[in-house]
């Protein structure tokens, strides 16, 4: 309970900060802006407070002095203009009818009526002539429009997350899906580890490395699992309102940024159902029959329970690299959905702050507290996630250089832009100097930047797999063609955003940011979101043209399966898929630790497991963790891996490790006993240390004090 009111504290606070400071911005723009602001404070105030307080009960209590002035703050700076309405003057909403029983009834069947778009059945209902509700406010209209995308989406984010968030089966085994397989268990390890921990944090799967992996997402459940939430709850509700708060964003950027109403539908569906042409490798030759049955059956059946076998998730050997943006990346890494929650607003208020002047509207939205907004705002995204800052920083370059070459007014854009850098710049430049810089320019020696031309498809420099273009071409499927088309036209709204998304293009395209040179996706997907805008008008606008034509209908139908294919298997895979990551035995050591062991404990465990109960369960310190995280994060591990493996062969020889590191306890599990990294002398540890839990699957040993 205590959670609850404390989410929604902020969240509140988010929406009458928006209300005072952005007054003229439409009903549903600033309700989004507002949760989003909210959410943001959430995740930095007790952080900061954590950097005096630990991250603790105090911390979070501390944390809402913070919301307390920053809520003064805003109200001291609000803006004297009336609030915008939901209908401005010209537009027409349906009139209530008596505020009877009989009535509210029937206002509340005309709603659901309307909202699904049977106008006639709503003008029943209502009591009003039907012609009137073809005046309908333009954010009524928005709504409905809304609805149909945000009502789906919500469902399968809520079910996705349930199942793939260790779900508890009724044997009580902790379940996956195929997505959240590899990565959830870190994220496990970071919320449960960051629980009154001291800042800065260090990785809780390797004691001694300050934590420069932006961690902000994870310490947002972690709040609600400090207030005693399940694990499973605190993370899991955080990333449904992430997800949910996506969705509405993307919608409220593309309704500025698109012509029409149904274009701002089809680009929401280009971003989110994003797949591209590899259902045509699956079904190629797919007519006859393998044992027995259809070929077509079988090759479904493959992508539904192979792992990773969806269309767009194949690199070898078709070089299928254009994963679902859903099922690959907002569900599996926290991180990143975290900073494209954050980034969505930024570009919403960038375009806001920096429309061309001419407009009298333009000028009112762009106010000088869009612009403060802006880079307070965009200031706080490093430690969210670098690479929605980095792709927010190379769209305002982009941007930037567009309105110099176009703008007339050169002098006072260039001004804007160099306040909204300035308060941007001294937000960020502390994460990013102490944490973001340290990590990447050279924590080990060496940097994550290098030259790579062409991504994925030239991997580490060795050379491209498949022509340039065709590519793209079968990654991204029939919206790059219509891109690269478009942008043939002469619209200077879709030339002016294509010019935000090439800079990020370029950057992606010559640049590695990390080790793993798949993670610069995480850069194209945020230039995808500023072109879908630009298909989805050029696709209407050859619909238009269409109008005529009587094969118009199974046009539209060979295009959605076209567009949509791939990405519904994808999703149909996943909405399936099931995988056990902790039996109930682990799940009972992971529990026994977390409740009878000291919270600061440092345990040694093996370091090739990623599936540890002692870190992601109990949130207890190991010696070390796995490669597949660490080294991706640039911390060379060979030196204690060395040791963990030594001290396991011969615990007696090989004591001074316990002295070394501060070893608290000693685990044992079936992984470590029949791994071949390890050779266990379970009767040495016997010797020298005492049991203190033992089940079928591990056995945990402390370590005396002294």
């Amino acid at each position: 309970m205590t959670g609850c009111v404390y989410l929604l504290l902020f969240l509140a606070s988010g929406l009458l900060m928006v209300r005072w400071l952005l007054p003229r911005h439409r009903v549903l723009n600033r309700i989004w802006l507002g949760l989003c602001l909210g959410l943001l404070m959430l995740m930095w105030f007790p952080a900061l407070c954590a950097f005096f307080l630990k991250f603790s009960y105090s911390a979070h209590w501390a944390a809402l002095g913070l919301l307390a002035l920053c809520l003064g703050g805003a109200y001291l700076a609000r803006d004297a203009a009336p609030l915008r309405p939901w209908a401005q003057p010209g537009e027409t909403c349906p009139r209530a009818p008596l505020p009877s029983e009989l009535g509210v009834a029937r206002r509340m069947l005309g709603t659901v009526c309307f909202f699904l778009g049977f106008h006639r059945a709503a003008a029943l209902s209502w009591g009003i002539r039907r012609e009137s509700l073809r005046r309908e406010s333009e954010e009524t209209r928005f709504l409905r429009q809304l609805l149909w995308v945000l009502v789906p989406f919500l469902a399968l984010s809520v079910w996705l997350q349930y199942t793939h968030v260790m779900r508890v089966d009724e044997w009580g085994n902790w379940n996956v899906g195929q997505s959240t397989y590899g990565d959830l268990p870190m994220h496990l390890a970071f919320i449960t580890g960051l629980k009154n921990a001291p800042f800065p944090p260090e990785y809780p799967f390797y004691p001694g490395q300050q934590l420069s992996y932006p961690f902000l997402a994870d310490s947002l459940s972690t709040t609600f699992y400090l207030f005693g939430w399940s694990l499973q709850l605190a993370a899991i509700l955080p990333a449904v309102l992430m997800m949910g708060l996506c969705c509405f964003g993307v919608m409220v950027l593309y309704r500025g940024l698109t012509a029409g109403k149904r274009a701002l539908v089809l680009a929401a569906l280009l971003f989110f159902l994003n797949g591209g042409l590899g259902f045509l490798y699956d079904f190629d030759q797919a007519a006859g029959y393998e044992n027995g049955t259809l070929t077509v059956v079988s090759r479904v059946q493959n992508i539904l329970y192979g792992y990773y076998k969806t269309p767009t998730n194949q690199p070898d050997p078709n070089n299928l690299r254009w994963s679902n943006l859903i099922a690959d990346l907002l569900v599996p890494q926290r991180t990143l959905l975290g900073g494209y929650c954050m980034v969505i607003p930024c570009f919403y208020l960038l375009f806001c702050a920096f429309s061309p002047m001419e407009k009298k509207q333009a000028r009112e939205k762009g106010s000088w507290r869009t612009v403060l907004l802006l880079g307070c705002w965009g200031g706080a995204l490093p430690l969210v996630h670098t690479h929605s800052f980095l792709a927010l920083g190379l769209t305002s370059a982009g941007l930037m250089a567009y309105d110099l070459l176009h703008d007339r007014n050169r002098l006072r854009a260039l001004g804007r832009y160099a306040c909204y850098a300035a308060v941007a710049i001294v937000i960020s430049a502390p994460q990013l100097i102490l944490f973001t810089f340290r990590q990447a320019l050279g924590g080990q020696g060496t940097s994550f930047l290098r030259f790579q031309f062409n991504w994925v498809n030239n991997p580490n420099g060795s050379g491209m797999r498949d022509f340039y273009f065709w590519f793209y071409i079968k990654n991204i499927g029939l919206p790059f063609i219509g891109l690269i088309l478009a942008l043939f036209e002469k619209s200077r709204q879709h030339r002016r955003l294509f010019a935000g998304a090439f800079a990020i293009i370029l950057a992606a395209e010559l640049v590695r940011f990390q080790p793993n040179e798949y993670d610069n996706n995480k850069l194209f997907y945020l230039a995808w979101l500023l072109c879908c805008p630009i298909v989805a008008d050029y696709a209407g606008r050859w619909w238009r043209m269409l109008r005529s034509v009587r094969a118009r209908p199974l046009i539209a139908l060979g295009a959605a399966v076209t567009l949509f294919l791939s990405a519904g298997l994808t999703l149909w895979r996943e909405c399936i898929s099931d995988y056990q990551a902790f039996n109930r035995s682990a799940v009972e050591c992971g529990e026994y630790i977390r409740d009878n062991t000291e919270e600061d404990a440092l345990f040694l465990t093996g370091y090739s497991q990623h599936l540890n109960p002692v870190d992601s369960i109990a949130g207890r310190r190991i010696l070390c963790g796995p490669d597949l995280w660490l080294y991706w994060h640039g911390i060379s591990t060979q030196e204690r891996h060395a040791e963990i493996a030594a001290f396991y062969a011969d615990p007696q020889a090989n004591l001074s490790l316990i002295s070394k590191y501060g070893v608290d306890y000693i685990y044992v599990s079936s992984y470590e006993r029949s791994s071949e990294d390890y050779s266990v002398d379970i009767k040495a540890l016997d010797r020298l240390y005492q049991r203190v839990f033992e089940n079928s699957e591990c056995v945990i040993w402390k370590v005396p004090e002294g």
